[in-house]
């Protein structure tokens, strides 16, 4: 370069341009170009970087955080998730999300159908009306009423309802465990955390099952209650309204007490208590599934899986946490790029700040 600036310093027809010739000069130029290009373009650089780490800590948000090694706050984070998880689920039950209204598909359509299609036809044919009545009183036929075979004809009868309340237990049984399943697959914090998914969808099935028993208890209780103590006041309004239709005084009946029309009566007389407790039965059984059931799944499903997560150290919550190898590498490549970019953008800062 000395030897340059010398040639054109002596030159006569470079020397009045010496200060503007050279390679040194030629540099000095290009390096003022690319300065101001550089210097133009660092708004939309700055904002393209800005643009990318909000991304990155997005996806870290969604990947999730490190997690920490303190007990305290792994039993935070274990409530915390457990929470998001309840708050999915109460919303399929409460119509926020779909799902909850298959419950009362059960109710409206599959208790209703399942009582109609009780075989009270054939039980009541005249063959077994016959049947029952006269093996109800023995060797001594009954003076006036049959009771006796009233009696086992209704309480035989309502034996009936206990295959349609047992369903409906099951049915709604069945409609909270998908629930589960699908409120654990929509928890999007749960994800990383395989280990936790699975001990809470046991804890949640264990506690099902438990509701789905009380329900059972319940339900068949109810039948049980209709075959226990009759409702009297029903029969003693029928001689009333026999007495209305015109047939006659049921007091003192003209037919024979072992005619075919005698026995069609009280086929008649039991099918109608039997109608009346099953459109009691049709309301009062989805109650019951409700609130041993339903209640209980939106207010104590995790009680007692909490008791448990409280009674762990910090390994035992440490396993609970152990998060899937594939999210904890992509967190790692997260991490390494979003501080590769803000060290970029620091300098780019710091080189604006100076000038």
């Amino acid at each position: 370069r000395r030897k340059e600036q010398e040639f054109f310093a002596s030159s006569p027809e470079y020397s009045h341009l010496s200060s503007r010739m050279g390679s040194e000069y030629l540099a000095k130029l290009l390096s003022q170009h690319l300065e101001a290009v550089i210097r133009a373009r660092i708004p939309s650089i700055t904002s393209l970087i800005n643009k990318t780490i909000d991304e990155l800590e997005s996806e870290m948000d969604h990947i999730g955080r490190p997690i920490a090694s303190d007990a305290g706050a792994q039993l935070y984070l274990v409530l915390e998730l457990c929470r998001a998880f309840e708050k999915i689920f109460r919303e399929h039950l409460d119509g926020g999300r779909p799902g909850g209204d298959r419950i009362y598909g059960v109710f409206d359509n599959q208790l209703p159908s399942a009582l109609r299609k009780l075989p009270f036809d054939r039980y009541l044919s005249l063959q077994n009306v016959k049947r029952v009545i006269s093996e109800a009183d023995g060797y001594q036929p009954h003076l006036i009423a049959p009771e006796q075979g009233y009696r086992r004809l209704i309480e035989s009868a309502l034996n009936y309802f206990r295959g349609p309340a047992e369903a409906s237990v099951d049915a709604v049984h069945y409609v909270l465990k998908e629930l589960v399943r699908k409120s654990i697959g929509e928890t999007q914090e749960l994800k990383r955390f395989p280990t936790l998914q699975a001990e809470l969808a046991a804890a949640c099935f264990h506690a099902l099952e438990r509701f789905r028993e009380d329900g059972r208890k319940t339900t068949v209780r109810l039948v049980d209650m209709e075959s226990a103590y009759l409702t009297v006041e029903f029969f003693r309004k029928l001689p009333q309204e026999v007495d209305k239709t015109g047939t006659g005084n049921p007091s003192t009946p003209s037919v024979d007490r072992y005619a075919d029309a005698h026995f069609r009566r009280i086929a008649s007389n039991v099918s109608s208590y039997i109608g009346m407790v099953s459109d009691t039965l049709k309301n009062t059984i989805p109650k019951a599934v409700v609130h041993c059931q339903v209640r209980e799944a939106k207010r104590s499903l995790l009680n007692y899986f909490y008791t448990q997560v409280g009674r762990k150290d910090a390994k035992q919550l440490a396993q609970l946490l152990d998060e899937d190898p594939a999210l904890m590498e992509r967190r790692q490549q997260c991490f390494k790029r979003l501080e590769l970019y803000k060290s970029a953008r620091d300098e780019i800062d710091a080189v604006s700040w100076s000038r």
